[in-house]
Formats: structure tokens, sequence, C-alpha cells
């Protein structure tokens, strides 16, 4: 399989082939904003010293943290100035479920959201050293049996990174590795308790007795991205959940929070690349 250099490409592939794609990452590219993509992604670092937003949880990054996100959770790298080596892995959905079976649902990990859910999974060394033995096997493979071999050491992965992650879960050991400065908490809970109301950054820092400066500041400061499109996200996030369980796009439009049609339409379109009514389609589909 081609390693790819960016995110970008890898999501671009993934979609394209629908399919699975690695991105190596040895240096710093340019941090992408605050996004959403309709494939699975799975965020393997290999150095740290960077935090991560993702969806309204904040962790710390450290060697060999793991995390895993679905289609639907909204996510940003905090950028700084030194190198962050990484490995990301993109699945597209529907490839995950074609090779899993009624007795292992191999999307697990991306769709399981109990109560006490956490993004991160810490890899042991031994854990470690078995991903990124898969990972150079998938990559290294090449002729006679190489797309064999890329898919069964693929299945390995993904089975064993769902095993690691079922046993982690039924630990239920409260984790509190994601955090926030205590203001940046309660804003990030008012956002997603009232994510269907209007908000603006002047009504937050009036609720907060805070000025708009101020909690743009701090909010920024914490999350790495800015308030407004933390809300964008999410609200996005919320659309592109309803819409792929068959809601009308006039009432998504509503339910998620923005009270412009237009607005709406064109801010779905520029986060996910195509219009609410196509998703909808080919999500049903």
């Amino acid at each position: 399989m081609k390693e790819e250099i960016s995110c970008k490409a890898s999501i671009k592939n993934c979609l394209e082939q629908r399919y699975f794609s690695i991105a190596r990452l040895y240096k710093e590219e340019k941090t992408m904003d605050i996004h959403i993509h309709d494939c699975y992604e799975i965020y393997y670092s290999i150095s740290g010293g960077k935090q991560i937003l993702i969806h309204n949880k904040l962790y710390d990054i450290s060697p060999g943290d793991l995390f895993v996100i679905n289609q639907y959770e909204s996510h940003h790298v905090s950028k700084v100035d030194r190198a962050h080596e990484r490995i990301v892995i993109s699945i597209h959905p529907e490839f995950l479920k074609s090779i899993s079976s009624d007795k292992t649902d191999l999307s697990y990990c991306f769709t399981n959201r109990s109560e006490n859910f956490n993004h991160k999974i810490s890899l042991n060394k031994e854990q470690q050293q078995h991903f990124l033995y898969f990972i150079n096997k998938i990559i290294a493979t090449n002729g006679y049996g190489s797309d064999i071999i890329e898919y069964a050491s693929f299945l390995e992965l993904i089975t064993l990174l769902n095993g690691i992650y079922i046993a982690n879960n039924n630990l239920h050991v409260d984790d509190h590795s994601y955090k926030y400065n205590q203001q940046v908490q309660e804003i990030i809970t008012y956002i997603n308790e009232n994510i269907t109301e209007p908000i603006t950054i002047d009504y937050l820092a009036n609720h907060f007795y805070l000025s708009p400066s101020y909690i743009c500041r701090i909010f920024k400061s914490a999350t790495g991205t800015t308030i407004n499109k933390y809300i964008s996200a999410r609200r996005i996030t919320i659309a592109k959940s309803l819409l792929a369980n068959g809601t009308n796009v006039n009432e998504v439009c509503e339910k998620c929070g923005f009270n412009d049609y237009t607005n709406f339409l064109k801010t779905f379109k520029n986060a996910v690349g195509i219009s609410p009514k196509k998703y909808s389609t080919f999500s049903i589909s």
C-alpha cells in the first residue's frame, strides 16, 4: 500500500477507494481546522507534546497514545512549534462493515459510545510493537499476493485494536485524561446543552460574566480552535447523524441549531463537500 504524506490525501484516498488508507507523518503540516469527515480515523502518536480536541473532550497526547474517532465526531489537533510524528489510518465505514462477522463487529471501537467513553487508548510497549509491526507489514508488502497480505494484516490489526478497546472499556475506570480549565469546560458544556438555540459570542460572554475578547482568548488557548468554529462543527456533526437516520433536510436544519436554511446549506457543503440532500441519499442507500 502506498504510504500517504498528508491526512487530507489519506482521507481522499479512503473515500474514493471505499477501503482504508495510511498516512505516516514525520514533519509538521498545516494544522487542519476543526473538521468532520465520512471515514473512521485511528490517530496514533509516535511523539507527544500536542493536544487533540475530539467532540467535546480535550486530550493530552503522549507517545503511544491511540485515538478512535468516528465519522460524526469533530476533531482538531492543536498546533505546536516542534514536529509531531504520528500515524493516521482512515477507514471507510462500509469496508469495515463488510469484513465484520455476525460474532465480531470490527466497527465496535468507533460506534460504541458509553457514558464513561474515552477516545484515548494508551498502548503499552508490547501493544505499540504489535501496532507498528502490522503498519509496517501493510506498507512494505509488494509483489505476488501483496493484496492478500495487506488485507489480512489490516484484519489482524483492527481485530487487535478492538480487543484492546473492549478490555479497557470493561475496566469501568473513571478516566479523566481529558481536561480543560474550569471556565472553558463550563463553556463547552453549555454550548453542547444548548446547541439547538442561537448562540453568539456576546451571549456567551454575558452568560459567563466575561468580556467577548477574554472568552474567545481562553477558549482558543484551551481547545486550539475558535468558539464559532466549534459551534459550527458540533452542529454539522448533529446534522450528519440526523441525515444518516433519514430525517428530512428542513427538519435537520432546525434540529441542529441553524436559524437560516441558506446558511445551513452553505456551512454543510463547506464542511462535508456535498449538499445535505446528497449526503442523506448516499447515507441511506
